[in-house]
């Protein structure tokens, strides 16, 4: 009983609440998962292993933060002389469609959640800082589960539960030749409150509700860390073709990447209630079977590892063109929530997406980079069995340039990203789909400038 879905269509509660989403999934494990990644990358089917660019933060791999825009002094390398700050900030919008395959009617809830707030700036040159903050994972579920005693009673179990996961980090990274290093170490910390309510529907006995209440907090220090090699195409060799290629800037590089995190116990305590009720269970309980107070324990956050590349180069007409693909592993079967194994597995998602941008000398939209990508795998939850996941994903990154004649310094990116996820199929006892709407601004500005005067 206590790993039951609660799956059916009408057996989904209509009083969740519109603006807070409801996914029965995020009763196991962490939650729903947050993408960990750029809504600029989100638009390439979420790859970044091998991501780095001055005009956006990649906090998923932080040995991308040395390639944040810094110039060196002409006469002290060590000196910066200029560089480019950045204000990374992102939402997403969530539509979710809740299905019991092989019935017609559907659950539909919308939330609006924050994606990440990062601020990134560059400390020397191939030497850069980001410190932010952004969410881990989200629950909210409410649904309800009904059935019958043999003698003819109605029994009806209603779970619900609200909370999750946040990361505030400052990481930095740095480059020696072509080999990237880089490292994020902030405070993961979360809550989690479960409630199980049972009503026994009796027309001639009159029977307590029962109530299993769970609050849990937790946090410590977390880190992870990335790393990136470049390597440089086309060049390198001084016979014609090759020089031809360079002109052209075909093949100009390839960017590999690794970043994760090892296995790490996060301490925490909880709260814990078993007790009856009247009518109202958030009221006083009619006898408290059990109460245990500030029960100390660990949450254990499994090791992940994703790996990838990134290949990128310029087409003969002037447009710049990306296109890479990762494989993100993750032993969920380490997790463990106050010594308590759940319904989860180690899972696997493979990852591939690839943009484009036009000459930026022509109009607006040729200034326009385009995206798109796709993942496939299975998710860590196994509740009711195995759940294939798959994702289809497009997006558009919009430059607007320095408009501003008294801020020339500064720029405006507005990045879009369009998600359509799915999760189970007909052999699940439960079929979810995500449209997700991400938007997000990343926003520079002149870090700092050493004046001359003659």
């Amino acid at each position: 009983m206590s790993r039951t879905l609660g799956v059916s269509a009408l057996a989904l509660t209509a009083s969740a609440a519109f603006a807070q989403g409801n996914s029965p999934y995020s009763r196991y494990g962490l939650g729903d998962l947050v993408s960990p990644t750029h809504i600029s990358n989100r638009g390439m089917g979420g790859i970044s292993a091998g991501d780095a660019d001055f005009n956006h933060i990649n906090f998923n791999n932080p040995a991308s933060y040395s390639q944040l825009l810094g110039f060196a002094q002409v006469r002290n390398k060590k000196r910066l002389s200029s560089g480019r700050a950045i204000f990374d900030v992102g939402v997403h919008i969530d539509q979710r469609t809740l299905r019991e395959p092989g019935r017609t009617d559907k659950f539909t809830a919308s939330d609006v959640n924050l994606a990440y707030i990062q601020v990134g700036v560059p400390l020397r040159h191939n030497w850069g800082l980001v410190f932010g903050i952004r969410p881990i994972s989200r629950v909210s579920y409410d649904i309800v589960e009904a059935g019958r005693f043999t003698n003819g009673d109605s029994i009806r179990t209603q779970f619900s539960g609200n909370g999750g996961a946040y990361l505030p980090s400052i990481g930095t990274g740095f480059s020696i030749g072509s080999l990237s290093l880089g490292a994020n170490i902030g405070y993961l910390f979360g809550n989690r409150e479960s409630n199980s309510e049972r009503y026994f529907e009796n027309d001639s006995v009159a029977f307590y509700q029962g109530l299993f209440r769970s609050n849990s907090s937790f946090g410590k220090i977390f880190f992870n860390f990335g790393a990136q090699y470049y390597i440089k195409l086309g060049g390198g060799r001084t016979d014609s073709a090759s020089a031809r290629l360079a002109k052209r800037g075909q093949l100009q590089f390839l960017r590999l990447g690794v970043a994760g995190n090892v296995r790490q116990s996060l301490g925490g305590t909880q709260n814990q209630t078993i007790g009856t009720f009247t009518f109202d269970p958030g009221g006083t309980l009619t006898d408290t079977v059990l109460s245990r107070k500030d029960v100390s324990g660990t949450v254990v956050y499994p090791s992940s590892l994703t790996s990838g590349f990134m290949l990128g180069g310029l087409t003969g007409g002037g447009a710049s063109w990306t296109a890479g693909a990762d494989v993100v592993y993750t032993k969920w079967s380490e997790y463990r929530f106050f010594g308590v194994a759940d319904a989860v597995t180690d899972n696997m998602l493979f990852r591939a997406g690839a943009q484009i941008a036009p000459s930026p000398r022509e109009s607006f939209f040729s200034r326009v980079a385009y995206r798109a990508g796709f993942g496939v795998g299975k998710d860590y939850i196994t509740a009711g069995g195995e759940l294939p996941y798959w994702s289809a994903s497009a997006g558009f990154g919009f430059n607007l340039g320095h408009f501003n004649s008294q801020a020339r310094n500064q720029a405006t990116l507005v990045n879009l990203g369009f998600e359509y996820q799915n999760r189970g199929n007909n052999n699940s006892l439960l079929k979810e789909n995500t449209f997700r709407l991400s938007i997000g601004l990343s926003l520079s500005d002149a870090w700092f400038i050493k004046r001359k005067y003659d």
